[in-house]
């Protein structure tokens, strides 16, 4: 089974939001490296998404008009297969990846990028229910602290286990890097 690797909302726009932080972004970045060079060495395809949305105006850092939407600083950079821009959460409603997907033989995703519980855990589940199996790398995974409906802080990193728990064996194979390495391999060698 054909794998590829999805880089979900990799961008500088995140940078420029209020909730924004570095604590994080290190270790996100290393695993979201090593999973990309383990691709590219392994030739298995790579697509970028970026998502737009809001006004269309420089001071949105989610239009094209602010100069944010492009890769962030410290990706390491990559020949895409493809990239498509995103409108909506999952990665794929009105993108043309599921087709993009098909006509490529892919039928295991990889998925990753920023953030952990909305873009990448949406496309995960959308992905699933349309039939891809998904590894979900949550290491390659970035978000953000948020505050509670009460009130109370939702730290960063309770909300990745809680994005782990309801994917796992739900609708992906939680994966470290080097576990969706080996299982990409695995499946282009077949």
């Amino acid at each position: 089974m054909k794998t590829c690797l999805i880089v979900i909302d990799v961008q500088e726009s995140f940078r420029h939001r209020p909730y924004s932080t570095e604590r994080d972004m290190g270790a996100y970045l290393a695993a979201q490296n090593a999973l990309i060079d383990g691709c590219r060495e392994a030739g298995v395809p790579i697509v970028r998404v970026f998502h737009v949305d809001g006004p269309t105006t420089a001071d949105n850092p989610f239009a094209v008009e602010s100069g944010h939407v492009r890769p962030l600083k410290g990706l390491a950079p990559f020949d895409a297969a493809e990239t498509f821009t995103k409108h909506r959460h999952s990665a794929l409603v009105n993108t043309g990846l599921d087709v993009w997907l098909t006509q490529n033989g892919i039928g295991r995703l990889i998925v990753s990028g920023i953030r952990t519980e909305q873009c990448c855990e949406t496309t995960t589940r959308h992905a699933s229910d349309l039939g891809w199996q998904v590894d979900y790398v949550t290491d390659a995974t970035l978000t953000f602290d948020m505050t509670q409906p009460d009130g109370r802080p939702l730290p960063a990193a309770e909300i990745k286990d809680r994005t782990a728990t309801v994917l796992q064996d739900r609708f992906a194979t939680l994966c470290s890097v080097p576990q969706a390495l080996e299982r990409a391999r695995a499946s282009q060698a077949a």
